[in-house]
């Protein structure tokens, strides 16, 4: 079996191609061979013309009809094109052929029909016959599958490619890819190891690597493969943006505020993003003024900016500026209006304010968008507390605890709304779990109901 890939064009390309159009302009005379029209199909091909490779074609098979090759390039614009049922029948009514672009544009026909199956038994085919170059063989085949997500189908070609030469640089990345995709992270980075342990200056696997420790959490890994990416090349930006997340996620904010303005230098895109990542670094280090500075930054160039406008809204409540933090988060529930984090923020708002029935308006509406929230059912339960609504409160409290018994004092809270209601029995159950939990929650009981010192309420 002949393998034979799309070639390259050489310099005298342009010479071949003028001299055709000046031929189709009428402007010369002259004859075209079956490989000259090969190579003028491919230079259209190359520049997306599928017009000018057609009327190449269509030149061609006048001159040499039937010419298997030119039909195959007639099935390539089909298929380039969209015409997949086209371009399978015209590569069925090729006679049996065991050419090598024939037989992958065949499996590429195939995959886009969901002819999977099919495409996979013509697959085997084209490998049964074990050549020397059978790496590079699995390797083309693969590529069809992978540009469809066919990953499992993929990995299978590859590690027979890799059988075959476990030393094929093209082959490893790709199999490390397909490892990943099929959530084999430990094999993934065995075969980028592989890669570097050939290579140490394949920035591209350093990469990789630290891409997959990040994935499995192995943050100091991550950033020792970041370093040796950006020692290869200083200048790549998408290393560097990774290796400012990894110091974020190590809380190594400081360092990640350098490495993100030293991303922000090196990129040409706009900035806002990177702008959210270095507040929140400063949000972290709890410097809220500075944070706000390039929260606003990023406001300034994106105006419908969800995380800019929350993020100063926290940044504020964590000043106490209660009164300044609410038209934000007002501006953030125009574009989100269903977010539940904005509306426990204006709740938090209003009870700095001590406005508590704008609060529990908020509260509630943020729970009727996500009921998973223990920590949003406290904050409710508290303020019908204050409000001396015990009922309600006790009801907030014990579905707080459904959905979390760690919630710090929920039975601590719970013992108190029972005592309040006068149900002392489940009050002394409640009472004895938090103290088991913390021994000081007797004297906080006390405080919070004095009324019940008297009371034999707990051994």
């Amino acid at each position: 079996m002949s393998r034979k890939l799309s070639f390259s064009m050489d310099d005298e390309s342009g010479d071949l191609v003028q001299r055709y159009e000046q031929f189709l302009s009428g402007k010369a005379n002259g004859y075209f061979d079956v490989e000259e029209l090969e190579n003028i199909v491919e230079y259209y091909l190359r520049r997306g013309r599928t017009k000018d490779c057609n009327t190449a074609i269509d030149l061609g098979l006048q001159l040499h009809p039937n010419n298997s090759i030119l039909k195959t390039k007639r099935a390539k614009i089909y298929l380039i094109t969209g015409d997949e049922q086209k371009a399978y029948r015209l590569l069925e009514s090729l006679a049996e052929s065991t050419d090598y672009e024939v037989l992958l544009l065949k499996i590429e026909v195939l995959i886009k029909l969901k002819q999977i199956l099919e495409a996979k038994l013509l697959s085997e085919k084209m490998l049964a016959d074990e050549s020397e170059d059978l790496d590079n063989v699995c390797l083309d085949v693969a590529y069809l599958f992978l540009a469809h997500s066919e990953y499992k189908i993929a990995l299978d070609l590859l590690e027979r490619g890799y059988k075959s030469n476990p030393q094929n640089p093209d082959l490893l990345y790709e199999l490390a890819f397909c490892y990943e995709q099929n959530e084999n992270l430990t094999k993934a980075i065995a075969v980028n190891l592989q890669i570097i342990e050939t290579d140490p200056f394949a920035n591209e696997a350093w990469f990789n690597l630290g891409q997959m420790y990040f994935a499995q959490l192995d943050f100091p890994k991550a950033l020792e493969a970041y370093d040796y990416a950006l020692a290869i090349d200083d200048k790549d930006t998408l290393t560097c943006l990774q290796k400012a997340h990894v110091h974020f996620q190590l809380n190594q904010f400081d360092e990640a505020i350098e490495t993100y303005l030293e991303y922000r230098s090196l990129s040409n895109f706009v900035n806002w993003q990177t702008d959210i990542y270095i507040a929140e670094c400063y949000e972290k280090l709890e410097k809220y003024d500075q944070a706000i500075v390039y929260y606003k930054q990023s406001l300034d160039e994106q105006e419908d900016n969800y995380d800019a406008l929350t993020g100063i809204a926290i940044c504020l409540l964590e000043q106490e500026l209660y009164a300044e933090s609410i038209p934000y988060v007002e501006k953030a529930l125009k574009i989100s209006p269903e977010a539940a984090d904005a509306w426990v923020y204006l709740a938090e708002a209003y009870v700095g304010l001590d406005d508590l029935d704008n609060a529990l308006l908020a509260y509630v509406k943020s729970i009727s968008i996500d009921a998973e929230q223990p920590d949003t059912l406290m904050a409710i339960a508290n303020i019908c507390m204050e409000k001396a609504e015990f009922e309600l409160a006790l009801k907030y409290y014990l579905a707080a605890r459904d959905q979390s018994d760690s919630t710090e004092y929920i039975d601590l809270f719970i013992a108190v709304s029972y005592c309040k209601l006068g149900d002392l029995i489940n009050s002394a159950i409640y009472l004895k779990i938090a103290v088991q939990r913390d021994d000081n929650s007797t004297n906080m009981f006390l405080e919070l109901c004095p009324e019940a010192e008297n009371l034999i309420l707990f051994s």
